[in-house]
């Protein structure tokens, strides 16, 4: 691994003019004492291993965090956030309400019903999940799980659902899945079908090639990482359609208000009468959110999520005693919780009114993220912190729900790419070495910004030009120590390490595997299929294939030309020149294993096949696998 640089003096001195003329408090420690309030016991050792013994969550790392001082590496408030989200454990938040902290980037909690676990977001990976559900079952008692509720469409709050239920007991009636309207298709648009490029874009927000030091990885901000175990689905067996929806569950009332387009397109936040408690979801956190989450995602509603937020204290702040929500610590005490109600609701709506009111005059995104600040009331109160989202990519998230990627200048209605552009600027510059000496001059004058930007063309134009990939490692670098924001600070400094190092692979987790895949209805498969068709290859192709499920007695008319497959339920493909008839089960084998797993299943009966079988091969050999570790910062 290539050598790291310390803090330049310009870092310094940007740190040091948060500690002293932010105006927040330094000397308030209210949020430790809730974060530790509570305590009962955590693993001796916080690691979780797959069955190989691979490390899938290894919070050890983290023990330079014990110091109370930042470093000159990190800013000094996401320190804070980080040495926070290192209170880790089995915590009592309430009578028969219990959570486990710090075993993923989300929190997953325990609600004690009469006879078993309510278990509320089980963390992306099934290890870390039973990991925690051990604590509990160790601490508390020795209980079935008889109710697992997915607040939202979030692999982080899903994924691990096999680490303390089973399909069995799913099936049998034992566990029952509870989930908000279009959980199922939310989860899978978001994670299956841009999954590929979203989770390579996630390697860089959640720092997972960094090293976890003061020079790298310190904090996620909404958490302290991701793990990198089992992803697993089961669908829902219930699902809530609408507000103040109540369910009985295991002798555990609950209400339901739903959330949609909020912090996910399907959320629910939900209240507990028996204990005053409110769930927040992820909806309301100790941070400002993401409106536009930098790995990829759908741009959220800042206007909805306001609204939903007034809702809540409509409906439930006079009889709520205690916030608890899916990522940080809760809040207790009726005023408290509502103060915080009201002060993350007003974050999102001056952000979504107040860049519609520049946007109204003219203003460009990249104008309004430079203008916009938040009122010193909120912006002081460290719940609103920017440590995961930023008021600067908030602004441009709401500048995009509405008017889109382009400004309206026609300059950048038909921009170059970054190598054709790159091109042009190092030969307006004078060549790479003038470029160069000009990005020197402004590295040493602190204006990181500009030197990244400018090396960058010089970088694209000449990705083997080594002077130009060591500047911008190191603008990066420095940009990487300075941010607030966790997800900031990973980005800057993993595009630091691959210019230095290049791409190193390691183990991630994978959002469209078969477990996955097979929780998803047949539309949404092959919806996905056509997404991996290779239209170029495709472009002069003529199948229609007639696809039979004997076992869920579904029946397809799959078609491709002109470069897209088109499907249609309910009928044969018109002039069919394949019928394929298989289970459900065999279906996925297929998929999963290409042309090949395609002939075994016909040999072993499990697919029959009328008509020209080649059309099948035909058809899987245009479907591309995608390639996960593709450049970023680099051409």
């Amino acid at each position: 691994m290539s050598t790291r640089r310390d803090a330049a003096e310009h870092t310094g001195a940007a740190h040091d003019a948060l500690l002293h003329a932010s105006g927040l408090d330094w000397s308030d420690k209210q949020d430790f004492d809730d974060a530790a309030r509570g305590f009962i016991a955590r693993l001796e050792t916080p690691t979780v291993t797959r069955a190989d013994g691979a490390p899938i969550w290894d919070l050890t790392q983290y023990a330079f965090l014990d110091r109370e001082e930042a470093p000159e590496t990190v800013n000094p408030s996401l320190w804070r956030q980080a040495r926070l989200n290192m209170l880790h454990g089995l915590f009592k938040v309430t009578d028969r309400i219990y959570q486990v902290r710090g075993m993923d980037l989300s929190v997953i909690s325990f609600i004690e019903g009469d006879t078993g676990w309510i278990v509320i977001d089980p963390l992306i990976s099934a290890e870390v999940a039973a990991a925690s559900l051990q604590l509990v079952n160790e601490h508390v008692a020795r209980r079935p799980v008889v109710a697992v509720i997915y607040t939202h469409s979030h692999i982080d709050h899903w994924g691990g659902v096999k680490g303390v239920t089973s399909l069995d007991d799913v099936a049998a009636g034992r566990c029952q899945i509870i989930a908000p309207e279009g959980f199922v298709e939310a989860a899978i648009s978001e994670n299956v079908y841009a999954g590929n490029a979203m989770t390579r874009r996630a390697s860089y927000m959640y720092g997972t090639l960094l090293p976890r030091d003061e020079k790298g990885q310190v904090d996620a901000g909404l958490g302290k990482a991701t793990s990198v175990g089992t992803v697993t689905l089961i669908q829902p067996t219930h699902v809530v359609a609408r507000t103040g929806e109540t369910l009985t569950v295991d002798g555990v009332e609950i209400e339901f208000q739903l959330t949609p387009g909020t912090e996910a397109p399907s959320e629910f936040n939900f209240y507990f009468p028996q204990f005053k408690a409110l769930c927040m979801a992820e909806n309301c956190t100790h941070t400002l959110h993401n409106l536009y989450t930098l790995r990829g995602a759908q741009v959220r509603d800042a206007h909805a999520w306001s609204v939903y937020m007034n809702e809540t204290i409509e409906l439930y702040a006079d009889r709520t005693d205690l916030i608890f929500a899916s990522h940080h610590w809760p809040r207790w005490g009726t005023e408290r919780c509502r103060e915080l109600l009201r002060s993350q609701r007003d974050m999102y709506r001056y952000l979504h009114d107040q860049t519609l009111h520049l946007a109204n005059q003219g203003f460009t995104s990249l104008e309004i993220a430079e203008m916009l600040t938040l009122p010193p009331k909120l912006d002081q109160a460290w719940h609103n912190r920017g440590y995961y989202g930023s008021v600067n990519h908030d602004v441009k998230a709401v500048y995009q729900k509405y008017l889109g990627w382009f400004d309206g200048n026609p300059a950048n209605l038909h921009a170059l790419p970054p190598v054709e552009s790159g091109k042009g600027y190092v030969e307006l510059a004078g060549g790479a070495d003038a470029l160069l000496a000009k990005a020197r001059e402004a590295f040493e004058r602190g204006e990181y910004r500009w030197t990244a930007q400018l090396v960058n063309h010089l970088v694209f134009a000449d990705p083997d030009n080594t002077a130009a990939r060591e500047l911008q490692a190191d603008a990066l670098e420095q940009l990487g120590y300075q941010a607030e924001s966790g997800p900031w600070r990973n980005i800057y400094l993993s595009g630091t390490k691959e210019l230095r190092d290049g791409v190193v692979k390691v183990t991630v987790p994978d959002p469209a595997n078969p477990d996955v895949l097979a929780a998803m209805s047949t539309d949404l498969l092959l919806d996905y299929l056509a997404i991996r068709l290779n239209g170029e290859r495709a472009a002069e192709a003529d199948i229609a294939v007639t696809l039979v499920l004997s076992d869920l007695e579904e029946r397809y008319a799959i078609e491709v030309a002109n470069g897209v497959l088109n499907y249609t339920q309910g009928r044969d493909a018109a002039g069919a020149q394949l019928t394929v008839t298989t289970s459900r089960g065999a279906l996925m084998e297929l998929l999963a294993g290409g042309a090949a797993a395609a002939a075994q299943a016909v040999q072993a009966g499990r697919v029959t096949m009328e008509g020209e079988p080649g059309k099948l091969a035909e058809l899987m050999g245009l479907l591309d696998e995608f390639e996960f570790w593709f450049d970023i910062v680099t051409p």
